[in-house]
C-alpha cells in the first residue's frame, strides 16, 4: 500500500506545526480527509481512523462550548484511535486542550490559514494523486492539442522521433522512455514522468536534448490524462486496414480501458501527422461526430435522388 509521510503535507501546504513535530514521519495511506462530527458525541461506527482528520470552525466551536471535562472526553475518544494527524483550518486558536492530547498520543497537530472547504478540496486532490495506484511502462507520452497520447512500440521504432516532430508542430512532451501511469479514478488514467527524465528527450544519433531549453516552456508539461494508446509497428504487406471506420479496440492499464490503435511505419509516412489526425478524430468522436457515418449518409441521400 502506498503512503506518504505527514511531513509531505506540511511541506506542500506550508502548515504550522503545533504539536507532534517529532512524529511527522507518521504515514498517510488514505486519499480522502475526514471531518470528525459524530465521533465527538461517541458514535465511532465506520470511523475512518486512517484518514487525515480536519477540524474546521464548526468542530472547534463545538469543542470550545463544552465544559473542560466534556472536552477532554470528546477529544480523548478520538485521539485514542491514532489517526495520522489533525489539521485545524481558518487559523483558529485556543487549542491548548487539543495540543495537550496530541502531545500525549504523539500525533501531529497542524494548522492552516485556509478555509475548511478550500483546504479539504486541495488536500483531497493532492492525496488522490500522490496515493494513486501506479505503474511504469516503456514508451513516450505526449499531449496533442490537449489530448494525452501514449506512444508505444519496440525500442528504436521511432517513438522519440515522432514525439520530436510533434513538439516542432506545437504539441507538448510529457515523458520519454519511462512513462508513469497513475489511476485517479475508474475512467481516469494520468501519464507523467518519473522525475529523472523530466523535460528530456533521447534522439538516436543526436543524443539527449532538453525540450524546454531548446523549444521553450510550451514544449513540455508535467502530466496529461491519457485518452489514446497508439502502438507504432513495422509495415506489414497486405495488413493495412483500409475500412472507412475501424472497429474500436482498447488496451487496459490499472483497470482503466484506453482506446487503442496501431500505426504502421513506412519510409515517407508522416507519422506525426497521423498521430495528430488520430487525436483530433478521437476528440470529434467524443462530440458525437463520425466522418464515416456522414460519408455513408451522403451516399444514401444521393441514392434517393
Amino acid at each position: 500500500m502506498k503512503s506518504i509521510p505527514v511531513k509531505a503535507l506540511v511541506d506542500r501546504f506550508q502548515l504550522e506545526v503545533l504539536a507532534g513535530g517529532d512524529h511527522l514521519d507518521r504515514p498517510v495511506t488514505k486519499a480522502r480527509a475526514h471531518r470528525p462530527g459524530l465521533e465527538f458525541v461517541g458514535f465511532f461506527d465506520f470511523f475512518p481512523m486512517e484518514r487525515v482528520q480536519v477540524l474546521g470552525r464548526k468542530e472547534i466551536t463545538y469543542l470550545h462550548r463544552q465544559s473542560e471535562a466534556e472536552r477532554n472526553e470528546r477529544i480523548g475518544n478520538v485521539v485514542k484511535y491514532h489517526p495520522p494527524c489533525f489539521i485545524v483550518t481558518c487559523g483558529l486558536g485556543g487549542l491548548e486542550y487539543l495540543t495537550k492530547h496530541c502531545r500525549q498520543e504523539k500525533i501531529p497537530l497542524l494548522r492552516t490559514q485556509e478555509t475548511t472547504t478550500e483546504f479539504i478540496a486541495q488536500l483531497d486532490a493532492f492525496l488522490v494523486k500522490e496515493l494513486a495506484p501506479e505503474m511504469s511502462i516503456h514508451g513516450v507520452c505526449v499531449n496533442v492539442s490537449g489530448i494525452g497520447v501514449l506512444l508505444r512500440g519496440k525500442s528504436g521504432i521511432g517513438k522519440s522521433e515522432t514525439a520530436h516532430a510533434l513538439i516542432r508542430r506545437g504539441h507538448r512532451l510529457v515523458a520519454d522512455d519511462i512513462v508513469v501511469l497513475k489511476r485517479l479514478g475508474p475512467q481516469t488514467l494520468i501519464g507523467t514522468h518519473n522525475g529523472n527524465t523530466r523535460e528530456f528527450l533521447a534522439l538516436r544519433n543526436i543524443g539527449l536534448i532538453n525540450v524546454v531549453r531548446l523549444y521553450g516552456r510550451r514544449a513540455f508539461q508535467d502530466e496529461t490524462r491519457i485518452a489514446l494508446d497508439i502502438e507504432l509497428t513495422p509495415w506489414r504487406e497486405n495488413a493495412l486496414n483500409n475500412e472507412l471506420e475501424l472497429e474500436p479496440k482498447y488496451s487496459e492499464y490499472l483497470g482503466v480501458k484506453i482506446p487503442f490503435m496501431e500505426i504502421q511505419l513506412q519510409p515517407g509516412r508522416d507519422v506525426a501527422g497521423l498521430v495528430e489526425a488520430a487525436a483530433n478524430n478521437w476528440y470529434l468522436r467524443q462530440l458525437g461526430y463520425s466522418a464515416a457515418e456522414e460519408f455513408i449518409k451522403r451516399l444514401e441521400e444521393e441514392g434517393l435522388q
